[in-house]
């Protein structure tokens, strides 16, 4: 099944014709666990490529070579299971979801075991993820989880170690960037979205 708006998406280069092929089965299985789970909302299904996928994708361009990749909050698997698969040919590529659904957490799995990508998922509350800090991603991305104070709190040990936070946030971003730019241990950049003319992603990382 290749509608949802792949054609509108394709147009924005943001994948190659490799890649497709497992994005394809990405939204193909979320269309068909969509019918006894809500992964994503009813209406956004007729812009699946655009509104999800696409809109992840744009992300990865910002750090394509990044090895460790911790996802927070991965749902039905936007950005990170997008980032696993657009990784797949970075040496030593590891994408760890974190996700406290459990059965969001068993179409994460079927869905990393269909596309073949190294994925860790964690089926866990980010509170009790990773509590000693021992892990240390190159970027921490999360979308639609939390308003950008509370996801720069989850992040902030990584984000102090060098991680670049990743953050795609919708039109009330400078309400939310207002809230969290006092904070002077971290810089914020704001990028415009190509799948949302009011979207922006917040680019985060600990000044030096």
């Amino acid at each position: 099944m290749r509608d949802g708006g792949l054609e509108e998406a394709r147009r924005l280069g943001l994948w190659d014709a490799a890649d497709e092929d497992a994005l394809v089965v990405l939204a193909d299985l979320l269309k068909h666990w969509q019918k006894t789970i809500n992964l994503v909302s009813p209406p956004s299904l007729n812009h699946l490529w655009l509104r999800h996928i696409a809109d992840s994708a744009q992300i990865i361009r910002m750090a394509p070579t990044a090895v460790c990749w911790l996802d927070m909050g991965s749902g039905a698997g936007f950005p990170g299971l997008v980032a696993a698969i657009l990784r797949k040919g970075v040496a030593g590529a590891m994408t760890h979801l974190v996700e406290s659904d459990q059965r969001k957490c068993a179409f994460l799995r079927e869905v990393s075991r269909e596309t073949h990508v190294n994925c860790q998922i964690h089926n866990m509350r980010l509170e009790v993820f990773d509590v000693s800090g021992a892990l240390a991603p190159d970027v921490v991305s999360a979308r639609a989880l939390a308003a950008l104070p509370v996801l720069v709190g989850y992040a902030e040990k990584y984000l102090l170690n060098g991680a670049l936070g990743l953050f795609p946030k919708g039109q009330h971003i400078d309400a939310e960037l207002t809230k969290v730019a006092i904070d002077s241990r971290f810089s914020f950049e704001m990028r415009r979205s190509v799948t949302d003319d009011l979207a922006r992603i917040a680019l985060v990382k600990a000044r030096t």
